[in-house]
């Protein structure tokens, strides 16, 4: 259940290393019972916002709270309500399944009987019943990963951090963690993902904020990010490599905006304001000028595309 109360924020963040930054002027809100996706080039600051946000860095400057806490003050309160998957998979591969999550749970504190009820409970969640008393080494990488998440679950916190969780997986195995997380999310937990596969982020996020060199640049929905290329796009595919810059310029004239190219593939993109319009002028155009296409259609803009434009200019940090 969304509310407008925020799970996680951050005001101002700094954190340095040596003399370089690889995080400054971050800003973030997550509202409570939303996904909020991290999204940034390798080096961009993502996995070191996390680390503050988990008090597991000290941040430099600025201030952030998590579920209530200040990570600074309180990281102690913030521990207990949290959770966080990170990059390599925690679970020991020799154990089962169940023996992995008991063993979470009696490093939570949990007596012997809560934490085999609570590894019960979890495996069932995670549609890892039928396979919980076989060794990990034995499950693929999506079951690793939705055990990684249950583990994440022992105390049930309300905000978890994923830290690209689907990294190397195959598109089966990152297709069963986004169904793990969306339930997760459906039962009120807030999500803080870190990633860089684009359509995880347009897939799974409500609000994407968007990285560059230690602070966000620009956030919003999936929807409000693309909008910001200029509505939709005009893609036509040529027959003729040699007509390829004649009928960029023939696009061009016509919707009075200048298109793309791409070579390799004969294609011209072009944005354009009203696309049915657009599209009935281009097609008439193609036609007057004996121009023979293979492909024509309207598309909205990618978030490959409004990840690129956000971050053409990034400039390495440190980590």
């Amino acid at each position: 259940m969304k509310t407008t109360e925020s799970a996680v924020t951050a005001r101002g963040l700094g954190k340095r290393y040596g003399t370089s930054w690889a995080l400054r002027g971050f800003d973030l809100d997550v509202p409570a019972g939303s996904v909020c996706g991290l999204l940034g080039p390798n080096g961009a600051g993502k996995t070191t916002a996390v680390r503050v946000l988990t008090t597991l860095l000290r941040a430099d400057e600025g201030a952030a709270r998590v579920a209530g806490h200040d990570v600074t003050a309180h990281g102690g309160r913030v521990r207990r309500r949290i959770g966080l998957v990170g990059q390599n998979a925690a679970v020991d591969e020799v154990l089962s399944g169940r023996q992995n999550l008991e063993m979470f749970g009696r490093l939570h504190h949990l007596g012997a009987r809560r934490a085999a009820a609570r590894a019960d409970e979890l495996l069932e969640g995670f549609r890892l019943a039928d396979t919980g008393r076989k060794p990990v080494g034995a499950y693929s990488g999506g079951m690793r990963r939705r055990l990684d998440l249950a583990a994440s679950m022992i105390l049930a916190p309300p905000v978890l951090f994923l830290d690209e969780p689907t990294t190397g997986l195959d598109p089966r195995s990152r297709n069963e963690v986004w169904g793990a997380v969306r339930e997760l999310v459906a039962g009120g937990t807030t999500v803080l993902l870190t990633t860089q596969y684009l359509e995880e982020a347009d897939r799974l996020a409500d609000r994407i904020s968007v990285v560059s060199s230690g602070r966000v640049v620009a956030e919003g929905t999936p929807e409000e990010l693309k909008s910001r290329l200029g509505g939709d796009r005009l893609d036509l595919v040529v027959r003729d490599p040699a007509e390829l810059d004649a009928t960029a310029g023939l696009v061009r004239r016509v919707v009075g905006a200048r298109p793309e190219t791409d070579a390799e593939n004969r294609r011209i993109s072009v944005g354009v304001e009203n696309r049915v319009a657009a599209l009935t002028e281009v097609a008439r155009a193609l036609e007057d000028h004996g121009v023979e296409v293979e492909d024509i259609a309207l598309r909205r803009p990618s978030l490959d595309e409004v990840f690129l434009h956000l971050t053409e200019n990034e400039e390495a940090p440190v980590r």
